[in-house]
């Protein structure tokens, strides 16, 4: 049997682990892109990117009509604009076609007139004649069939236009403005689900057919080039498990990254006001060599920053691919984000299951900082995008799991423990053992103890006094021990057993404890104490005896190797120890009332605590003819009380006299005895005791290789 933290505890947070990671690889409910997007959201307010690429200008037009669109086309061609790009359509017209065929009959001289004029477009399509322009295929609507003149190319064995955004129907503009412009493309902007735009598409199926992006044909127009090229990703592993798709975007410079659907997160500027052009004020402006986006006023769409018109995001489209500077987000980047949260995650519950919550929590909440750090160096450095939101949060899920089921474990534990150790236990051990339950090891271990034994002295004497009063007997005694035994565990002991006049204690189990001498000691000085105090109270409340209960105690300690474990049958069990520490202690206890002074040690007690108390020889014993002797030392207070003038001079000439016992002087040890008897602090019991022995001595000598120690009164 040992205590160990329950699977259960560990088995909450794995398995709230393993379900963030599936959220995390699957998208699941839509949290890892809602709270990555968000975060990225914020990366760009707070370090957004400067305008960088070919020179990109903004022109949103209250109105869309014909003889706008002409002047400015024509302002612009006049200005060295390089390329013109519409992002909302021609808002046309009548046709004087159409007008023609409604006239009645008769009214030829009218449809004679009408013939003469142009259809709608006609003038625009002849400005374009004079700069290139795009014109605006709109996505999702019915309407004429865009000719797209942009061919597509791939860098790869496999189509990676799979994945691209499906349409079902788009609507291309005249076919006079489509004929005369340059390119034409999809000027339709793509939101994410909560609305805001972050990403635009290279291309679009419409039906069986591709159409460009208005960035990726604007940039082709731009360069003169006559393809969109493409590379797929085929040779990145993850496509044998996704399918091909888009890689990149070819330029003359670096490769631009795109998701495999094509579409390519935006790096959004944080001002560009300068880019903006003043439509009243088109001919004080340099626009050498410039692409100008030309869209309607009031057609606006949610970026990261707010509200802003389809022309400028459109802008900012163009720039981001003409510079390079594009925000990415590898494909491999979600697995790293599941590969960290495992890993913090796994090393959560390990120091959770070993150490307690404590050092889980840091991991948990270093961890998320840790997530967070890097994705910020990620965005900052390198422009990729790294969600250590989603991570974070199951992290800090699975550890409240595990912090839930861990303080519930450990009540149980500590209700458990109280229950078995309550009274042999003191709280702070409990507590202990109720956090990090391997350190109660049931099953046995040798250890290093110092032992205690606790006895009243005199118990037959107090029982007679109280033979008409059993109950105020038992009261008495309880009033007794409980002080004594409050001073045990106040100085860390474990209590061992309880007797009727008694208890034993002991130290440096379960719990590991380097002072455990210097703390018995502690607690046996203490016991003295407070049994002068019961003394004290119980004279207060004198029953009538002929003489107050006096309450004397006798204490045996003892340091030595012993068995620790539990020990007990029949379904009771206990933690305790067994060894010759314990027997040591139980013999000095129950010698101790022949020396007078009630606290009495072992020699290797003695010298564990010797800095922190007064110790005076009284005794040396052994066990039996052939056994080590055990010198045995009274406590007589604490440092003080050795440093002060009347115990250093007691012990210059009581020392004397064990050394002059040994050496069999018999007639000097009596000499000083007597010298002792007369100084502050000197036990008459004690030399009383010794006399005596020295008497036995001279009528049985030991022998020339006796060791000091008196056997007699040991058989």
């Amino acid at each position: 049997m040992t205590w160990s933290r329950p699977i259960s505890v560990l088995l909450a947070p794995a398995l709230l682990l393993a379900l963030g990671v599936a959220v995390l690889l699957l998208d699941g409910f839509g949290i890892p892109s809602s709270l990555g997007n968000r975060l990225f959201d914020t990366y760009q307010r707070h370090t957004s990117r400067e305008i960088a690429g070919l020179p990109v200008k903004v022109l949103d037009l209250p109105a869309m009509d014909e003889d706008s669109l002409v002047r400015v086309t024509r302002l612009l061609a006049q200005q060295g604009a390089r390329l013109v790009v519409f992002t909302a359509p021609l808002e046309p017209g009548p046709s004087p076609q159409s007008l023609s065929a409604k006239l009645p009959p008769g009214n030829d001289a009218a449809r004679a007139a009408l013939a003469k004029l142009p259809e709608p477009g006609h003038d625009l399509a002849a400005a374009l004649q004079d700069i290139p322009g795009i014109v605006p295929v709109k996505l999702g609507v019915q309407g004429r069939h865009p000719n797209i003149k942009a061919r597509f190319v791939y860098r790869g064995t496999r189509d990676p236009f799979a994945f691209a955004p499906r349409f079902e129907s788009a609507a291309a503009p005249l076919t006079l403005l489509e004929t005369h412009a340059a390119g034409s493309a999809a000027v339709t902007l793509l939101p994410d689900a909560d609305g805001v735009v972050r990403r635009f598409a290279l291309a679009v199926r419409v039906g069986n057919m591709l159409v460009p992006g208005v960035a990726a044909e604007a940039l082709r127009v731009a360069r003169g080039k006559a393809d969109i090229t493409v590379i797929s990703d085929e040779r990145d592993p993850l496509s044998f498990f996704k399918g091909v798709g888009i890689a990149a975007l070819e330029t003359n410079g670096k490769p631009i990254p795109a998701a495999s659907d094509g579409r390519i997160w935006l790096h959004y500027a944080g001002n560009i006001s300068g880019q903006i052009l003043n439509p009243n004020a088109l001919e004080a402006v340099p626009l050498k060599d410039a692409i100008v986006v030309v869209g309607a006023q009031g057609a606006m769409v949610t970026t990261p920053f707010g509200p802003a018109s389809i022309a400028s995001v459109t802008a900012e489209a163009i720039d981001n691919l003409a510079s390079g500077d594009v925000l990415t987000r590898p494909s491999w980047m979600l697995l790293a984000e599941a590969a960290l949260l495992l890993a913090l995650g796994a090393v959560m519950i390990f120091l959770l299951g070993r150490f307690g919550l404590g050092w889980a929590a840091g991991v948990a909440m270093g961890g998320s900082v840790l997530l967070f750090l890097i994705s910020w160096y990620l965005f900052v450095q390198a422009a990729q995008l790294m969600d250590a939101a989603t991570p974070a949060l199951a992290l800090m899920v699975a550890f409240g799991a595990g912090a839930a089921a861990y303080i519930q474990d450990m009540r149980m534990a500590h209700a458990g423990l109280r229950m078995a150790f309550s009274d042999s236990l003191p709280r702070a051990t409990i507590e202990k053992i109720a956090r990090r339950p391997n350190l109660l090891n049931i099953e046995g271990e040798t250890r290093t103890v110092t032992y205690l034994v606790c006895g009243v002295r005199g118990l037959a004497g107090l029982a007679a006094a109280y033979k008409d009063d059993a109950a105020g007997f038992t009261r008495l005694m309880q009033a007794a021990l409980t002080p004594l035994i409050d001073q045990a565990l106040a100085h860390g002991g474990t209590i061992d057993r309880l007797t009727a006049d008694g208890f034993a204690a002991f130290w440096n189990a379960p719990l590991d404890d380097a002072e455990h001498a210097m703390h018995a000691c502690e607690a046996a000085n203490g016991m003295a104490i407070m049994s002068s105090r019961v003394t004290e109270h119980l004279a207060q409340d004198y029953r009538g005896l002929d003489a107050p209960p006096l309450v004397e105690i006798g204490v045996g300690v003892a340091t030595g190797q012993v068995i620790a474990g539990g020990f007990g049958g029949y379904g009771r069990m206990g933690y305790s120890v067994n060894g010759g520490a314990v027997a040591m202690a139980g013999r000095i206890q129950a010698l101790s009332h022949q020396y007078g002074p009630a606290l009495v040690v072992a020699n290797e007690t003695k010298r564990a605590a010797e800095r922190g108390f007064a110790f005076l020889e009284i005794d040396s014993i052994a066990a039996g003819p052939s056994d080590p002797p055990t010198t045995l030392y009274a406590i007589m207070g604490n440092s003080v009380s050795r440093a002060s003038p009347k115990f250093r001079a007691l012990t210059v000439f009581h020392d004397h006299i064990f050394q002059a016992i040994r050496k069999q002087q018999w007639q000097m040890a009596r000499d000083l005895i007597a010298q002792c008897r007369r100084l502050s602090g000197a036990s008459q019991k004690l030399y009383d005791l010794h006399l005596t022995r020295i008497a036995y001595f001279e009528k049985h000598p030991p022998g020339a290789d006796w060791d000091g120690a008196f056997r007699p009164i040991l058989e």
